[in-house]
C-alpha cells in the first residue's frame, strides 16, 4: 500500500475510491479517472436514461419515470396532476433521493407532490423523485434487491462482463404495499444493507441461502423450483446492464479523453461497477441505480458489549466478492501475452502471492489506505526483493503448476459485450453523437464545446440554410447552454456540455426530418454529418498529399 502514491511503474494500480493521479502513464488502473462518480450520481444516470427513453422508449422501460428536483418540481406537479385526473383510481407513491446520497442517507416515500420536504435543502442537495415500485417480488415474505457486480474492461472498443452470482439483500420487516401509515417504515421498504444492519430483525447467517444477505444464486434455486424462467430472467438482466452502460459510454468517453488524451502516455482504465436491481412480481428486473464504488468488505461489525466491535467474517460477501476481484485481475492480466515471463513476474494482492500458481485472495481484513499497487516482482508486501529468482529455496515447478491459470475455477465473470454486440448496436446513437462533439471540442484537455466549434460543426456538416441561418444557430447555442448551466451543470468552464449538445442535436434533427420518429431522426442526422466529416476528411487528405 502507498499512501501516498508511488513513482516507479507498476502494471496495475488499484485505488480505494477514485482515481487522481496525473503521474500515472502505463499500465492499468481499477478507476476511470474522476468521471464515472459523476456519471453514475442519481441525476446524471436518470437524465441519461431519459435520453434513452426518448429514443427508445421499449427499450429502456426498465427505468422508473424519474424527475429532478428543484428544476423539474413544477414539471412533476403537472404531470402527476395529468395523469390523476386521467385515471382517478391512480394512487401512485414516489420515493425521493437525494443525488449525492448513499446507503440509504436522505431517502423517504411520499404519496403525493405537496409531501416534498421543500426545505433550503433540496437546493443545495438536488434530488431524483422516482414512481415507487409497489409490487416487488417477495422472498419469505420480504421485499429484497440484487446487487451485481459488473466490470467495465474497456471503453474503446466497449468490453462488459458480469459476474454470474451476486448478493440479494433483504428487507428486515415484513412488506406491505405503501400507505399513509407504513410510508416511514424504511426497515419494510428499503433494501439498503447499511440501514436494515440496524434492525433488532436483522440475520447475520453462515449460510448462503438464508438470513438477510443471501446469494443471488440461492434466490434463483427457488424461483426455477417453483417452475420460473431462470434463463429468461437472466436474459433480462444481461439485456438491463448492456443498455445501461450503452447509456453511460458517452459521458464516460468525453471525460475520459480530457483526462486521458489519445496520443498522449497514460495508463488504461476497467472499473468494478455496482449495479442494484428489482424484480417485479412477474420477475421484470428494474434498475434502481448504479454504484460506481461497491463495496469489497467481507466482514461485518458485531457488537460484543455496548461500545465494543468486532470483524466477523461474512460468508456470502466473501463467497461472491473474492470471486469478482480475483477474476478481474485473471482478466487485466497483463501477463497473459507474455507467458515467457510468468516466473519473473508477479502480483500481489492482500498479501497473497499472485502468478506462478495464483492461490486467490487472502479473507483476512486489509489494512486502510488509499490504493494498492499490484507491481511487478512483488512476491510479498512486507518484503520486495528485485527479481522472484531471489527466493529462498526455489524449486522448480511442473509446467502446469507455472501456468498463472492451474488450480484455479472457471472465471466467474461472463463476458456479455462484444459478445452480444450485434443486438445492441442499433442502439449507440448518443454513443455517435458524442463523437461528433468529441471532434469540434477542440482544445484537448475540455469537456465543454464553445461557440465557435459549435459552429464549425454546423458549417462543416453543411447544416446551416435559407431557413436556418448562422444567426439561428447561435440563438440555438446560446439558449441551450444558458439552461444546462443554470441547472448547476459544471461550472469550471464555460461552453455547452455533451448534455446540452446532445438536445441541440436532437432539436436540428427534428427541423431536418420532420415526418420520422426520433430515434429516426437523429440517425439520418448522424449518418448526414458522417458522410459529410468523411468528405471533409478525404479532400484535406488529397490537399495534404498536393
Amino acid at each position: 500500500q502507498f499512501p501516498f502514491g508511488r513513482r516507479l511503474p507498476c502494471d496495475i494500480y488499484w485505488h480505494g475510491v477514485s482515481f487522481h493521479d496525473n503521474n500515472i502513464f502505463s499500465g492499468q488502473v481499477n478507476k476511470f479517472p474522476g468521471s464515472m462518480m459523476e456519471t453514475v450520481r442519481k441525476i446524471t444516470l436518470s437524465r441519461a436514461m431519459r435520453t434513452m427513453q426518448d429514443l427508445f422508449p421499449l427499450e429502456y422501460n426498465f427505468y422508473p419515470r424519474s424527475w429532478i428536483l428543484p428544476e423539474e418540481l413544477p414539471l412533476f406537479v403537472a404531470e402527476v396532476r395529468v395523469m390523476k385526473d386521467s385515471d382517478p383510481s391512480w394512487k401512485p407513491t414516489f420515493i425521493v433521493k437525494p443525488d449525492g446520497g448513499c446507503q440509504g442517507d436522505g431517502i423517504y416515500l411520499i404519496k403525493d407532490p405537496s409531501d416534498i420536504r421543500l426545505t433550503g435543502s433540496i437546493h443545495s442537495r438536488p434530488a431524483v423523485v422516482q414512481e415507487y415500485i409497489c409490487k416487488p417480488l417477495l422472498v419469505d415474505k420480504l421485499k429484497f434487491d440484487i446487487r451485481l457486480y459488473v466490470l467495465l474492461k474497456s471503453l474503446e472498443p466497449l468490453e462488459i462482463y458480469i459476474a454470474k452470482d451476486g448478493l440479494s439483500r433483504f428487507c428486515t420487516e415484513p412488506y406491505q404495499e405503501p400507505t399513509l401509515k407504513n410510508l416511514h417504515q424504511v426497515f419494510m421498504h428499503l433494501t439498503n444493507y447499511s440501514l436494515n444492519i440496524h434492525s433488532e430483525n436483522f440475520i447475520h447467517s453462515d449460510s448462503v441461502n438464508t438470513g438477510s444477505k443471501r446469494t443471488f444464486s440461492s434466490i434463483l434455486c427457488r424461483l426455477s423450483s417453483r417452475g420460473a424462467d431462470v434463463k429468461k430472467l437472466w436474459s433480462d438482466i444481461i439485456s438491463l446492464v448492456i443498455k445501461t452502460i450503452i447509456a453511460l459510454t458517452p459521458e464516460l468517453k468525453v471525460y475520459y479523453q480530457s483526462d486521458i488524451p489519445s496520443g498522449k502516455p497514460g495508463p488504461t482504465c476497467f472499473q468494478i461497477l455496482g449495479f442494484d436491481i428489482l424484480l417485479m412480481k412477474n420477475l421484470k428486473p428494474i434498475l434502481l441505480e448504479v454504484n460506481a464504488n461497491p463495496s469489497m468488505r467481507i466482514e461485518h461489525e458485531q457488537e460484543l458489549s455496548p461500545g465494543v466491535f468486532e470483524n466477523v467474517p461474512s460468508p456470502v460477501d466473501e463467497e461472491v466478492k473474492v470471486a469478482v476481484i480475483r477474476d478481474t485481475l485473471r482478466l487485466v492480466d497483463p501477463q497473459k501475452k507474455k507467458r515467457k515471463d510468468a516466473q519473473s513476474r508477479c502480483f500481489v494482492a492482500r498479501g497473497v502471492r499472485v502468478g506462478g500458481g495464483w492461490r486467490g485472495l487472502s479473507s483476512a481484513p486489509s489494512p486502510p489506505g488509499p490504493s494498492v499497487m499490484l507491481c511487478r516482482r512483488c512476491p510479498r508486501l512486507e518484503h520486495v526483493p528485485e527479481s522472484s529468482e531471489s527466493l529462498p529455496d526455489a524449486v522448480p515447478e511442473p509446467e502446469a503448476a507455472r501456468s498463472p491459470e492451474a488450480g484455479l475455477p472457471s472465471l466467474c465473470l461472463k463476458q456479455v459485450f462484444p459478445k452480444y454486440a450485434k443486438q445492441f448496436s442499433y442502439l449507440r446513437l448518443v454513443d455517435r453523437v458524442a463523437a461528433l462533439f468529441i471532434r469540434f471540442l477542440g482544445v484537448k484537455g475540455t469537456t465543454k464545446l464553445g461557440p465557435t466549434g459549435f459552429r464549425t460543426f454546423v458549417r462543416n456538416c453543411k447544416l446551416s440554410n435559407s431557413n436556418f441561418s448562422m444567426a439561428a444557430v447561435d440563438i440555438l447555442y446560446i439558449d441551450i447552454t444558458r439552461r444546462w448551466n443554470s441547472m448547476g451543470i459544471d461550472h469550471k468552464e464555460s461552453g455547452m456540455c455533451l448534455q446540452a449538445f446532445v438536445e441541440a442535436f436532437f432539436c436540428l434533427a427534428q427541423k431536418k426530418y420532420k415526418s420520422l420518429p426520433l430515434h429516426e431522426q437523429v440517425l439520418s442526422l448522424i449518418e448526414f454529418c458522417e458522410c459529410h466529416l468523411a468528405a471533409l476528411d478525404e479532400k484535406r487528405l488529397v490537399w495534404g498529399w498536393g
